[in-house]
Formats: C-alpha cells, structure tokens, sequence
C-alpha cells in the first residue's frame, strides 16, 4: 500500500521559514513526479512546486518562486519543501503527491493535481502577520 506522509508544518511569524517532509512507502511503480500543492478553505488546491523524477528539473508557482524550494531523495524516499520568506498567504494546508506515470518529464501543465494519483493527509502551516 504506497503512503505518503507528510511532516514540519506549523506556525510562524511573517518571513520565517518551514521545511516540510514527505516520506513515500509502499511504492513499487517507476520512479515518480512529485509535487507539494496546498489548499484553504473553499479554495480549489493549488499547485506549488514540482520535481521530476531524477530531481533534475523542477517547477514552482510564480507565488512561490524564488522563496520555495523542492527537493528530493530518491536514496531514502523522501521530498522536501524548503519554504523561506513565508507571509500570511503562504497559509494553507499543504499535501506531497506522487505521480506514477512521470507526466511531468512531459513539460505542459506539470501542476495539474489530477495528474497525481498517490496524496499524503496533509500538514499545516500557518503564518501570522
């Protein structure tokens, strides 16, 4: 059974900075995209940052750039977010995901969640201005 665990979230002030992790296990398929997305109330959940499979290229949502970044060990099966100069926007639930088909060594529109099949339960981050 392929899991997807997340970890690190919290709450910070304005311009602080969280690392998330993401543990993958049970996964059997080809080496995966993956992907942090994040979601508030009433909101449809939204891309943030993407990482192909050999970590060597990756995407992020303009929101986000150069603030954020994603990284991955494919060794231990792990994803990270580094998330720095976080504001009061950057508040939301933020989830790992898994694509087992590596649609997004494609190019177009890596960020589409319907193209990720495998979802951890979640972590929150919360900032306060």
């Amino acid at each position: 059974q392929v899991q997807l665990v997340e970890s690190g979230g919290g709450s910070v002030e304005a311009g602080g900075s969280l690392r998330l992790s993401c543990a993958l296990s049970g996964y059997k398929y080809n080496r995966p995209c993956m992907a942090w997305f994040r979601q508030t109330p009433g909101k449809e959940r939204e891309g943030v940052a993407v990482i192909t499979p050999a970590g060597g290229r990756t995407y992020y949502a303009d929101s986000v750039k150069g603030r954020f970044a994603i990284s991955r060990d494919n060794a231990r099966s792990t994803l990270t977010l580094q998330m720095n100069g976080l504001q009061p926007e950057d508040t939301a639930m933020y989830y790992c995901a898994a694509d087992s088909r590596a649609l997004c060594t494609d190019g177009g529109d890596v960020m589409r969640a319907a193209a990720f099949d495998y979802w951890g339960q979640g972590t929150q981050v919360t900032v306060s201005s």
